[in-house]
């Protein structure tokens, strides 16, 4: 009989309908009818599917046409593309709501097709079989794949290896396996692994049997790493080193080949045991150091690239496969570097000169420096011994001073050669940097590319004739203290001449400190005892003048008589005995006031 529903529906009551359809009806005739006012019925309900007729477009509304008492609207957004929308054509939608606020009845395309779809799917399809469909888009865990409904495409179902960025794959076409169908929770997993898996298997051992190392064989890059790249030959992976990749200097394999790329390698190693295969990009093209010696021969200028920058050197590309290395030695004949990029940067194209080839090692040594003239070969003619030259300091240090001849030339003066007289205990007491001097040239090295220079050169020497002629042994002159040490006291006699007054020459009884007896700048009478023009020294005493001024004031207060001068010099000779020894044992007296001024200034 009819169901109850579709009595209240058309307004009557059951009873009444049962008696109508009995009067009019047989049994058979009963059920047909009672089948077609359900699906009538049912066809008005929220969540029916209905046939309709696109009508028109206005805005964002698409005007359906579905046999109700009005028209109803879809969003133009569930179409495709625009050209699906096209009055007169017919679709399905699925009925949303007859009561909207705007007296149009809200229908949905999209859900619609869905519906069609997963029913199409559950009649069509069961696990274990295979699909395929676009990638839409990227979801927590995975990717939603639409094969005519949205399925779920695990990520760790994307590939046999780890994929990476799973990203790549949206908006492209791809064939999975039915994993799981879901029909109550309308949920479909699906695997493109377990295809590519068993793809490959079928494929490995025939791809095994046939690889023979020389052959050359297409592959699809299927994986990226630091050292290297995996190519699917086709069930079974090959490894693509990157030192095999091109010839030329490559900092990632990335540079060369890109993810699905399909290339052609060479097969350089197998091991069918393991499953191990080993291919080659450049071995397609023979080593450009193959005839290096002919191309690039000993001596011969040539132009390249600065690829790399290291502590000891620069890598220069000459052509692809071919680098050689400017040593940090070989970039300039004057400077020294402390870093090749004082000189060269990254990317800088410049000229060197082939220095040598070793082929077997595939090494090529080149030089910069070479380009230009070596100015030291002509350094020893330019400035022979004697020439006076005029410098600037530029670098001073313990032992001298570093001086610029002329750029790219350097000299050097030591701290004995800058007076013949002063003993500085660093150059810095008489040059600065910076100073622009005069000197003269004592000898050229060119081998170790040495300028030995004179300052007190310049002028001649005071010792061989001034000094000794001046300070004679016994004389008596004034100097001041200049400087005081534990062993006694400088005295400057004149302008850069020094005597040194010895702490044992200071008094007569034992001295502890040089200044107990004398103060720094204090000018002070001494004795010259020697003038040692080979050690240029002058030994000085102030314990002596004392002893001439007492003698002095004794002879002043006692005339002597005639009687009296043979005795007085009976005594100066024995004076001068006693002194003669005195000089000669005080190497062995004990005490601070034991050392004589040689072993001080020694």
């Amino acid at each position: 009989m009819v169901d109850r529903n579709i009595a209240n529906k058309l307004g009557l009551s059951q009873e009444v309908i049962d008696q109508q359809v009995s009067k009019m009806f047989s049994d058979k005739e009963s059920e047909f009818l009672e089948e077609v006012l359900q699906t009538k019925v049912d066809s008005r309900l929220p969540g029916a599917i209905l046939k309709g007729t696109i009508v028109s477009q206005i805005g964002n509304d698409v005007i359906v046409e579905v046999g109700l008492k009005s028209e109803g609207v879809v969003d133009a957004s569930e179409f495709d593309s625009p050209d699906d929308i096209s009055p007169g054509k017919e679709i399905e939608v699925l009925l949303e709501d007859t009561d909207s606020e705007g007296g149009l009845i809200l229908l949905s395309k999209r859900k619609a097709d869905r519906i069609r779809g997963w029913e199409t799917i559950v009649e069509t399809k069961k696990e274990g079989d295979v699909v395929s469909g676009r990638v839409v888009r990227r979801i927590k865990g995975g990717l939603l794949v639409d094969i005519g409904v949205p399925v779920f495409l695990p990520a760790s179902q994307v590939d046999i290896r780890k994929p990476g960025d799973i990203s790549r794959l949206i908006g492209k076409e791809v064939k999975c396996k039915v994993l799981k169908i879901d029909i109550e929770g309308r949920n479909i997993v699906v695997s493109r692994r377990k295809l590519i898996e068993e793809e490959r298997k079928s494929s490995k051992e025939k791809v095994l049997a046939e690889i023979e190392v020389g052959q050359l064989r297409k592959g699809v890059v299927k994986n990226i790493a630091d050292f290297g790249v995996f190519v699917d030959l086709g069930g079974v992976d090959g490894l693509l080193h990157i030192s095999d990749l091109s010839w030329g200097r490559i900092s990632h394999p990335s540079e060369v080949v890109q993810l699905d790329q399909e290339i052609e390698a060479v097969v350089i190693g197998v091991d069918k045991e393991n499953e191990r295969i080993s291919l080659g990009l450049k071995q397609k093209t023979s080593s450009p150091w193959e005839n290096v010696e002919q191309r690039y021969p000993v001596g011969v200028r040539v132009k390249g690239k600065v690829v790399n920058v290291m502590n000891y050197g620069a890598f220069i590309r000459l052509e692809d496969g071919i680098e050689g290395l400017v040593h940090i030695s070989e970039m300039s004949w004057t400077k020294r570097l402390t870093h090749p990029s004082e000189m060269l940067n990254l990317g800088d194209e410049i000229e060197v000169v082939v220095l040598s080839v070793n082929k077997q090692k595939q090494e090529i040594s080149l030089g910069l420096k070479q380009t230009e003239t070596n100015p030291w070969t002509v350094a020893s003619q330019k400035y022979p011994t004697g020439t006076i030259v005029t410098a600037v300091v530029h670098s001073l240090t313990n032992f001298g001073a570093f001086v610029e001849i002329e750029k790219g030339i350097d000299g050097m003066i030591h701290i004995s050669d800058m007076s013949w007289t002063k003993k500085y205990s660093h150059p810095s007491e008489t040059l600065q940097k910076g100073q622009e001097i005069k000197c003269v040239v004592l000898e050229v090295d060119e081998e170790k590319r040495r300028i030995s220079l004179g300052i007190k050169q310049m002028t001649e020497d005071p010792w061989t004739r001034a000094i000794p002629e001046k300070y004679i042994p016994g004389q008596i002159i004034k100097g001041t203290v200049t400087k005081l040490t534990n062993f006694g006291a400088f005295v400057e006699l004149e302008p850069d001449l020094e005597g040194l007054l010895h702490i044992s020459e200071l008094a007569d009884h034992k001295i502890e400190k040089t200044q107990d007896i004398v103060k720094l700048g204090e000018e002070i009478e001494v004795k010259i005892l020697r003038v040692d023009t080979e050690s240029r020294k002058i030994g000085l005493s102030l314990r002596r003048v004392q002893w001439a001024a007492e003698e002095q004031a004794s002879e002043s207060v006692q005339k002597p008589t005639s009687a009296d001068v043979q005795t007085v010099l009976s005594d100066i000779n024995m004076s001068q005995v006693a002194d003669t020894q005195e000089e000669a044992d005080k190497p062995e007296q004990t005490g601070d006031n034991s050392n004589t001024a040689e072993e001080a200034d020694n």
